[in-house]
């Protein structure tokens, strides 16, 4: 009955809308000006004349299996990494649990290229770890497994925060029933709560997935390095080296969209071959239990993960900052606090910038997170027509590198027939930031609202509730864990966006991201290191007040 009104509901109309426009539109350019090459000269000539020379390209071949090596490896270090963690984080009582959150969501808030720039003056012939221990890991940094750890790093978090929320929703009372019938404690797990955990796993793991093979500062920094070609940065060549290609870029792009949509496929495989719904969707906090003898191994655990993801790159980071020359190294004579003054001096319009971020962020942390969560009802719990179409509108944008969401985004509202246009404003960067950074609430939405019954919403129907209203009064409500949780998420990357930032921002508008590039193509590597390390604090800020509130609340995080 719920899903049959639900073809006309507002809010699938208001997700077809915000689709259209932030992800649709951008989108539409970047495959009109692959198939039509003259299209920036506003001609339609020659189409499909640019395919066959970037098909031709012998390199293609390798750099498409590199780009899949790098996601799937990332993809299963992360998962390696943070699903034991996430499962005793959900599961039991384990000591310090919200200082741990914090400290694995803070590798979210450190710009990937300043974390790169981070393990770089750590780990080069006579980094920081040379001076202090002697010890010279440059070969492994500069290598395949050292790219794939140190974007593990920064990936994680999105596994850890989906796996343990679904994890504590599913509680352990299923595997208890288990245990009640002979199951062991391991059979139990493995064979129920697992598997009911599967939605927020395959969505996390996809994201880590698409954040890997769109990543742009880590491959170029360590991977030209190390010889290590992704299309990515193939990209980022043919629209910054001239001559200027952007058909090949566009054509490269579309080699993105179908390596995600693989994954995509196989995520929706995963999740439409049985029935993942629990009872109510809420999380079972309540029924946590003691570690017991394992409580000092499981805290050693999270410490060392929280030591090498966070402690370590922000300690490089604060030592290049208070720096005052980079050459003089890890000396007392060489410290100072020079380049924090100069930005809480504002003498370089470092506040201007942390301001206009921080707006940014949160506006797309709220834009993103509605368009995701109606977007995923529309995809999950509606039958409108077009809702597959809408579903390929929500993966589009993880398959879309920043730099080619700009390019698309330029290509769409430069055009001089339009009446109005949001390009040359601060709203060419918020649907900049929503069109990268969508696909995050929408996984976590679609998760959760995968494991919401439909008899919730057809019963609020049933005593005449409308659309919206049962949307917004026991929808919303029930998968508001996992979108708070995504939209934490997107406000701490919309804070540090680059690459986009750097294409599309408008004259005179300068964002902490776009501050700190400049700084270090000016050679301050200090002042562009003591900026990124008050970002850092300052954003750290709103989850630890978010994360209160919730603590209040008696569960989550």
């Amino acid at each position: 009955m719920a899903k049959t009104q639900s073809q006309t509901s507002p809010v699938v109309i208001l997700a077809a809308a915000g689709l259209l426009v932030v992800v649709a539109v951008p989108f539409l350019f970047i495959l009109l000006q692959a198939v039509y090459p003259q299209l920036g000269r506003g001609s339609l000539a020659a189409p499909f004349s640019a395919l066959a020379a970037a098909f031709a390209d012998p390199k293609l071949i390798g750099m498409t299996g590199n780009t899949l090596l790098l996601g799937v490896a990332v993809a299963l270090l992360s998962a390696l990494v943070a699903v034991p963690l996430a499962v005793m984080r959900a599961l039991f009582r384990v000591p310090g649990a919200l200082l741990w959150d914090v400290l694995f969501l803070i590798p979210f808030m450190i710009p990937p290229y300043i974390a790169t720039l981070g393990w770089i003056m750590t780990l080069q012939p006579r980094g920081y770890l040379y001076q202090l221990l002697g010890f010279d890991l440059a070969g492994f940094l500069f290598s395949v497994p050292g790219i794939v750890f140190v974007m593990m790093l920064n990936a994680f978090p999105v596994i850890y925060f989906a796996v343990s929320r679904t994890v504590e929703a599913v509680g352990a009372r299923y595997a208890d029933v288990g245990r009640v019938f002979g199951a062991t404690p391991l059979r139990a797990f493995w064979r129920i709560t697992l598997p009911l955990s599967t939605p927020g796993l395959a969505a996390s793991l996809l994201l880590v997935f698409s954040m890997a093979i769109e990543e742009y500062g880590t491959p170029a920094a360590l991977g030209r390095r190390a010889g290590f070609d992704v299309l990515v940065t193939a990209i980022d060549l043919r629209v910054s080296d001239w001559p200027i290609d952007l058909p090949g870029a566009a054509i490269l792009s579309l080699v993105l969209v179908a390596l995600s949509f693989g994954a995509f496929l196989l995520q929706r495989w995963i999740l439409t071959r049985k029935n993942w719904q629990t009872t109510t969707g809420k999380p079972q906090g309540g029924a946590k239990r003691a570690l017991g003898p394992w409580t000092v191994p499981v805290v050693a655990l999270f410490a060392l993960v929280g030591f090498v993801a966070t402690i370590l790159p922000l300690l490089a980071i604060l030592a290049t900052a208070l720096s005052r020359t980079i050459s003089g190294g890890l000396a007392w004579q060489n410290m100072g606090l020079n380049n924090f003054a100069a930005i809480l001096t504002d003498s370089t319009g470092a506040l201007r910038a942390l301001g206009t971020s921080l707006t940014l962020g949160v506006a797309t942390a709220l834009f993103a997170g509605l368009l995701g969560a109606v977007s995923a009802y529309a995809v999950v719990k509606s039958r409108a027509r077009g809702r597959g179409l809408l579903d390929v509108l929500t993966i589009l944008p993880s398959a879309l590198p920043g730099i080619v969401v700009a390019v698309g985004l330029i290509l769409a509202w430069n055009q001089p027939w339009l009446p109005m246009t949001p390009y040359n404003t601060v709203f060419i960067l918020l649907l900049a930031y929503c069109c990268i950074l969508l696909p995050q609430p929408v996984r976590y939405a679609t998760a959760a609202f995968h494991q919401v019954g439909d008899n919730l919403e057809a019963a609020a129907r049933v005593f005449g509730a409308r659309p919206m209203v049962a949307f917004r009064r026991i929808l919303l409500p029930l998968i508001a864990p996992s979108l708070l949780a995504s939209m934490l998420l997107v406000f701490a990357v919309a804070t540090r966006e680059l690459v986009a930032s750097v294409v599309v921002a408008p004259v005179g508008v300068r964002t902490i991201s776009t501050y700190i590039w400049r700084q270090f193509e000016q050679g301050s590597v200090g002042l562009g290191m003591a900026m990124a390390f008050v970002t850092i604090i300052i954003t750290t800020a709103l989850p630890l007040i978010v994360l209160s509130l919730m603590g209040r609340r008696g569960n989550l995080l």
